[in-house]
């Protein structure tokens, strides 16, 4: 029973050994877990304060600058100061000497500072009279020289521009369809085609219920020869469709464009003109589509070139460069609702730019006394202008007045900047403005429709309203191979 008893107690007693030494070893490992701590926090700790003593240094030094900032301050300021009272003092001064000077000016002069005043006034006064008097004078004479061609030029320019009546062939054409049905799909759903075709040729189509027409109106007769041809082609294809539209319009302006060469060139054949710039030759051809009182302008223009060969042999000079001046005297015409200033001006800017001789562009810019004769043959161009307009049958009355305010609102809209093209809708009362849709957003479009408002409001003059429609779009094409 007694060894029993012993080894119970000396395997107690080994446990409790073993469970010490545990134990000791435990409180071993955390003694370094816990020097392990402490030495980082102290080395975090030397950081800390290494880093603090640095910043407070760095306030040390910017505290010193301040100070002496400071210091520098306070030193121009007493500088400034010590000006101050200098400055004073010589104002002081400078008023002193001042009235001394006024005294004795007025006891040398013998008169008071008001009579001094009012005896100077009365001089200017009557100087400035005798100045104006001259000028007058001379304003009168340079007036009484000048009236009679001043007169001459505005009665001329009045009588040009201005008519009392209109004539309907002057801005639109109709076109004769096959079937009343043609008009809807002329129309579309929703009127996207019709809306398609007056973008894509600037020209207002007019549907009413006028049976088996449709009218075309435009003020520019290259646009309206390619709606009608356009229109016609669409009719006969039966096909009409947005895509359609765009195409065939396309293809009829090419052509077109071809068309008008073709007429300059006959045009110049016809009169035997040689070495024509090709940019002539295609603005030549461009008045084959114009009118100037209800007379073809380019059939005009052969016309006085002829009169003009006729009346230069007659008086010996010489023939082939007086048809050149005759041809080309109203060539600014083509041109003339895109760029501003007179057709004569025009006219001859364009001659002069394209290697013209100067006896040619210097007579069609005198054509019309807008400016002074260089050589003869200005005045023998107006004199043949005026032969073929006066002869009977030759002009009508038309609209030059209507069609000139609309230009004008195509050329105020066109002037701002990211407008691409802007097409006159509704006989003037709408139009419509297409923008680049890289350089205009869409808040700058609504600015830009306010912006042409108010710029047509300033400088036209027109019955009722007008509407402005800016129009900005992207395009994005892809095609599936």
């Amino acid at each position: 029973m007694i060894p029993i008893i012993i080894s119970l107690i000396a395997g107690i007693l080994i446990g409790w050994a073993i469970q010490r030494l545990r134990a000791q070893d435990q409180l071993l490992k955390l003694r370094e877990e816990f020097d392990r701590e402490t030495a980082t926090r102290r080395h975090e700790l030397a950081e800390s304060e290494k880093r603090l003593l640095q910043r407070e240094n760095n306030l040390d030094r910017k505290v010193e600058l301040l100070d002496h900032k400071t210091e520098n301050v306070a030193k121009k300021e007493v500088g400034v100061i010590e000006r101050e009272k200098e400055l004073h003092k010589l104002h002081g001064e400078l008023d002193t000497l001042k009235h001394r000077s006024q005294v004795e000016l007025q006891r040398q002069a013998g008169l008071t500072g008001e009579q001094a005043k009012a005896l100077l006034l009365q001089r200017t006064e009557e100087e400035a009279r005798d100045d104006a008097g001259a000028l007058t004078h001379r304003i009168l004479d340079d007036a009484k020289t000048n009236a009679d061609r001043e007169a001459r030029r505005m009665i001329s320019i009045a009588v040009e521009r201005c008519a009392a009546s209109h004539i309907q062939t002057a801005t639109s054409c109709t076109v004769t369809l096959q079937s009343e049905d043609m008009k809807g799909r002329i129309i579309g759903r929703e009127g996207r085609n019709i809306r398609s075709f007056e973008a894509a040729t600037g020209v207002n189509v007019v549907i009413d219920d006028t049976p088996l027409v449709v009218a075309l109106s435009g003020f520019d007769p290259v646009r309206r020869e390619v709606a009608r041809q356009t229109l016609e082609r669409l009719i006969a294809d039966g096909r009409i469709n947005p895509a359609r539209i765009e195409e065939e319009a396309g293809k009829v302006r090419e052509e077109l464009e071809a068309s008008i060469v073709k007429s300059g060139e006959e045009a110049v054949f016809r009169l035997g003109i040689p070495k024509v710039h090709p940019e002539l030759i295609k603005l030549l051809g461009r008045l084959k589509f114009r009118h100037s009182f209800a007379q073809n302008v380019l059939d005009h223009s052969i016309e006085v070139a002829t009169l003009e060969g006729m009346l230069a042999a007659e008086i010996g000079l010489s023939q082939p460069l007086a048809k050149r001046v005759g041809l080309f005297h109203d060539i600014g015409k083509a041109v003339d609702h895109d760029v501003e200033g007179s057709h004569a001006a025009i006219g001859a800017e364009l001659l002069r730019k394209y290697g013209e001789p100067e006896e040619v562009y210097q007579g069609v810019a005198s054509h019309h006394h807008e400016a002074e004769p260089v050589t003869i043959y200005g005045i023998l161009a107006s004199a043949a202008d005026a032969i073929s307009a006066s002869r009977p049958g030759a002009r009508s009355e038309s609209m030059e007045l209507y069609l000139q305010r609309l230009e004008k609102l195509e050329t105020v809209a066109n002037n701002f900047a990211g407008v691409e093209k802007s097409y006159a809708l509704q006989a003037g009362r709408e139009i419509r403005v297409f923008v680049e849709p890289s350089r205009i957003n869409d808040t700058e479009a609504m600015i830009l429709a306010r912006n042409i408002s108010r710029k047509v409001e300033q400088e036209l003059q027109y019955p009722g309203q007008i509407k402005v429609t800016v129009i900005r779009e992207t395009r994005c094409v892809e095609y599936a191979k």
